[in-house]
């Protein structure tokens, strides 16, 4: 199979399970009365599961050196996440899954051109161009057709 085309349908598989999780989240944090719980169970099972796969796949550890040069910011991303998944949950009943993702999506899109633009994070650079603009209103378009119809 071609390369591309894996990771086309792995970037499409990802994304289905976006408002899956989020719908799945919601109703467990309607079960047990907290998005931020449900969030925290959410990222347990997903721990587990990760720990799992690791150990299974033999993954070797970092040794300590390495992970303590890593610059601060590094460990930000389990923050980011988090803040991610307990805001979908707590986001999705309030605006259903649609409106709730192309506001999220419109979010990503206008950071990922920031972020290209400027190379961060070993980003390769894409510069800002009208296209790429473009692109991204054509996105908020979208969020407003969808949270209007």
């Amino acid at each position: 199979m071609n390369t591309t085309l894996l990771y086309i349908l792995l970037a499409l598989a990802a994304g289905i399970c976006i408002p899956t999780q989020a719908g799945i989240n919601a109703q467990l944090s309607h079960l047990i009365r907290s998005p931020t719980l449900a969030a925290g169970i959410s990222f347990a099972v997903g721990t587990v599961c990760l720990a799992v796969y690791v150990l299974a796949s033999r993954i070797p550890f970092p040794s300590t050196a390495a992970l303590s040069g890593a610059p601060w910011w590094i460990w930000s991303g389990g923050a980011l996440g988090a803040f991610f998944v307990a805001s979908t949950i707590f986001l999705v009943p309030k605006l259903g899954a649609t409106t709730m993702l192309a506001l999220v999506l419109a979010g990503q899109m206008i950071t990922s051109l920031v972020l290209d633009h400027l190379g961060a994070f070993a980003f390769p650079v894409h510069p800002i161009s009208l296209p790429r603009v473009l692109g991204v209103l054509m996105v908020a378009a979208g969020v407003v057709l969808i949270q209007k119809y």
